[in-house]
């Protein structure tokens, strides 16, 4: 065919030359047309054929390969194949233009494959993302390195086919370049090493609500990746951690709250100490009426008068004798109404008590767990236990510490002589 087309154009007066640059138009044409041909062949023919079979199939293997273009890929690399397997034959007698053409055939295969491959990666950890287990064994960091080296192999088969140089020769210079190329690739390294032991001491999920001060990181892990760990701070914004500061600095993990049975309250009201005093007869009865406090009362009152018996310290001085305390039955009255509190886990540390007392008053502590532990609904149940707690400390002759504002400065009344 070629040796018949070289008749037509030398009948025509072209010189040998002339007909030789033809005939190399024409090939080169020829092989433009074969690749778009094919190409769209591919695209009216066998995309639709995946996008039928895909939708028939349960699977989500392939609804996700369609999704990251596995298929467009295919169909690329479909053409180029034909192309680099036709060159010899469209190209006879232009060895050069050949073998320019064989090695830029070869080198979109290679850039295709790879774009193939790493849609595959992709899709996996896409499906592995899915399941539990990746929130404690997330696989992106050993992916990113699989993808890095399968770069970098790319690059060099890629170098090699341009320079027609074997990549072994490629390797040694990257070698007498070690220093060169542990320096560019430290963050990765680092990052490598830190993601195998966060995932290997299973230190950090995907989900994982955790602090770290030192980056202003408060919030909701959302990626852990070979290079940076992203949270999302409760006020949306987004923190971006080098992994390996994860394993060189400190930070707080509140996964162990979130898979407890409960959420720690732990805040203290300071009580004016000089409201502190013996019950009388009168708050006695009127704190024997509250439902949480009779039975209490009842009981403490028999465990003293048989103290008092028993020590016989009916008829002495108020010091010597045992008697109930505003305070204590205060306290005794804050732990019946958190254990008949609907939201408190009384399975869990369960705690009322007296901090040691200070200038600004005694604080007295509540120490205990709320079974719902979403964030909103937390400060609900802690706002409303305080909010009870103020109100029905005056009943027990009470006060709550609190310094002068500028109102009671204002409500002195000052005389001038």
């Amino acid at each position: 065919m070629r040796a018949t087309l070289e008749k037509i154009l030398t009948d025509f007066g072209l010189s040998d030359p002339a007909s030789q640059m033809v005939i190399l138009g024409l090939s080169l044409v020829a092989i433009i047309v074969l690749a778009y041909l094919v190409s769209r062949l591919t695209i009216h023919l066998m995309i639709p054929f995946f996008v039928r079979a895909a939708a028939l199939s349960k699977s989500d293997w392939n609804d996700v390969l369609m999704g990251n273009r596995f298929f467009d890929h295919l169909s690329t690399l479909i053409p180029v194949v034909v192309v680099y397997a036709t060159v010899d034959v469209l190209l006879a007698g232009h060895p050069f233009f050949a073998e320019v053409v064989r090695r830029l055939s070869m080198t979109i295969l290679v850039y295709i494959a790879v774009q193939m491959i790493n849609t595959v990666m992709y899709t996996v950890e896409e499906i592995y993302n899915r399941r539990e287990e990746a929130k404690r064994k997330p696989i992106s960091g050993y992916l990113s390195v699989i993808r890095i080296g399968l770069f970098v192999l790319a690059g060099i088969f890629i170098i090699s086919t341009l320079t027609n140089k074997s990549p072994w020769g490629i390797f040694s210079v990257l070698g007498g370049l070690t220093a060169v190329v542990l320096l560019i690739f430290k963050d990765t390294i680092l990052g490598f090493v830190a993601s195998l032991q966060l995932v290997g001491h299973d230190m950090v999920r995907v989900g994982d609500w955790i602090e770290m001060p030192s980056f202003e990181a408060d919030g909701d892990v959302i990626e852990v990746s070979i290079h940076t760990v992203k949270v999302q701070n409760w006020d949306k914004t987004i923190t971006t951690i080098p992994t390996y500061a994860l394993v060189s600095n400190a930070f707080k993990n509140w996964r162990g709250m979130s898979e407890s049975g409960g959420r720690r309250i732990k805040r203290d009201i300071s009580i004016d100490m000089n409201s502190v005093h013996f019950c009388s007869l009168e708050l006695m009865e009127k704190l024997s009426k509250f439902s949480l406090l009779k039975e209490y009362l009842q009981e403490k009152q028999e465990e003293i008068d048989c103290y008092n018996r028993e020590n016989n310290l009916e008829n002495s001085m108020v010091p010597n004798g045992r008697r109930q305390t505003n305070i204590g039955v205060f306290r005794a009255y804050v732990k019946r109404y958190l254990l008949h509190h609907p939201k408190i886990n009384t399975d869990m540390t369960f705690l009322v008590r007296h901090l040691p007392p200070t200038s600004r008053g005694l604080p007295m502590e509540i120490y205990v767990f709320s079974n719902d532990k979403v964030w909103a609904n937390y400060e609900d149940i802690q706002a409303d236990i305080f909010d009870h707690v103020l109100a029905v400390l005056p009943e027990f002759g009470l006060r709550v510490f609190q310094e002068p504002s500028g109102l009671d400065l204002q409500s002195l009344k000052v005389s001038v002589g």
